[in-house]
């Protein structure tokens, strides 16, 4: 793929998501030396070009006209660059066919995707197609799921130097966050909702850890579904919204890279609230909030925060190797900008730039299994995230 026009299409760039992805790119490389060859790309030639101005890209940024229900558009998009990053959800109404036409063209692609029924459906299509045509396939490349994806990667590398061994047990714990999720990912709980309805099997992926690692089950996993109080920590811990589709993409992860954290490896994600009776009044009121996080009007897919807003959010995420003998280990993953928009597009965007920069098998996997400490380190040069460990 070096000899293609575009090295990263931005497709789904007049979307609100896809938007900041496409301002990333313009922010952050401009005219620099190191700048990709980049496209924005969408359904309507009138609306990118008016995007393409209003986010200050140069006149000459091409724009590619591509739609989800034409498959030779896609295709044809994917014959031009050597990276797509899509933010055109929900995935499992709109992703097939720009997947299949990554798979077939050798294009490696990165998503914001959260839904891992779908996930696990283009895993069993898709994954041994991708190894041959050597197209990297890379689910949840945001929020959902890089900060505890990665940051459970960059623990275990810091427990084999410091212990040498990996912990055989990581707690993963939201110390704190400001910001909201995106109507993307409402309608992706909403439309998954729908089909487990009407296909049982679908739930069976759901509550199974193991969902995304086919032919491969670890041990029993905490479920992290009721509040509790941490004596560590000092703090009460409730569920965490995420930690279903996090949880799946760190064991595939470590299923992909040949198991490194072991095979008997136990890893849970909950988030922290304060000490006390307080403490236990907010955790039990997360798990009730649970049950219909997006409340009567969820936010709708193109809604999203204002500048200010996507500013001033940030999140932090405590990781807590633990082993047999009772050592422990801390490590602390921490991003400014809210996280499902600002820090999310800026993740999405440095995937793609890592994907550029590195080589590797092609396959349905995830930013950990595929470009681990280099997109780290893009991460922490270009997206304001900090990953270190905490004496």
């Amino acid at each position: 793929m070096a000899d293609t026009e575009f090295d990263i299409i931005v497709y789904g760039a007049t979307g609100y998501t896809g938007r900041l992805v496409a301002e990333h790119f313009v922010r952050e490389y401009g005219n620099a030396a190191d700048a990709p060859k980049w496209a924005m790309a969408g359904r309507s030639m009138d609306k990118l070009e008016a995007v393409r101005d209003e986010i200050g890209a140069p006149a000459d940024t091409p724009l590619v006209v591509a739609d989800a229900d034409d498959a030779a558009s896609l295709e044809a998009m994917c014959a031009r660059t050597r990276v797509v990053l899509t933010t055109v959800g929900p995935y499992q109404l709109y992703g097939d066919a720009l997947v299949a036409a990554c798979v077939k063209t050798g294009t490696d692609y990165a998503d914001l995707c959260g839904e891992p029924a779908w996930m696990r459906e283009q895993i069993d299509l898709h994954h041994e197609k991708a190894k041959a045509s050597g197209a990297r396939i890379c689910f949840s490349s945001g929020f959902d799921s890089i900060p505890f994806d990665l940051g459970v990667l960059m623990l275990q590398e810091e427990a084999v130097t410091r212990h040498g061994s990996p912990a055989p047990r990581v707690k993963g714990r939201v110390r704190a966050m400001q910001g909201t999720f995106s109507g993307g990912t409402a309608a992706s709980l909403t439309a998954t909702m729908k089909n487990a309805a009407k296909n049982p099997g679908i739930i069976k992926v759901l509550n199974n850890p193991f969902g995304l690692t086919p032919g491969f089950e670890g041990p029993d996993q905490p479920a992290g579904l009721v509040p509790h109080y941490e004596d560590e920590l000092g703090k009460w811990a409730a569920p965490f919204i995420m930690a279903t589709i996090n949880t799946k993409n760190v064991h595939r992860t470590n299923f992909l890279r040949g198991h490194p954290y072991g095979e008997n490896f136990r890893y849970d994600e909950m988030m922290l609230t304060s000490p006390g009776e307080a403490g236990k009044a907010a955790a039990n009121a997360v798990a009730e909030m649970l049950k219909n996080p997006f409340g009567a009007k969820p936010p709708k897919p193109g809604e999203g925060p204002s500048a200010d807003e996507r500013e001033n959010g940030f999140y932090d995420v405590l990781f807590v190797g633990e082993w047999e003998d009772g050592k422990r280990l801390h490590y602390g993953v921490k991003g400014r900008y809210d996280p499902g928009y600002g820090s999310t597009s800026r993740m999405l965007a440095e995937t793609g730039m890592a994907l550029l920069a590195s080589d590797g098998e092609g396959g349905v996997g995830t930013p950990g299994s595929f470009l681990g400490k280099a997109l780290v380190e893009r991460l922490r040069d270009h997206a304001e995230l900090t990953f270190a460990v905490e004496e």
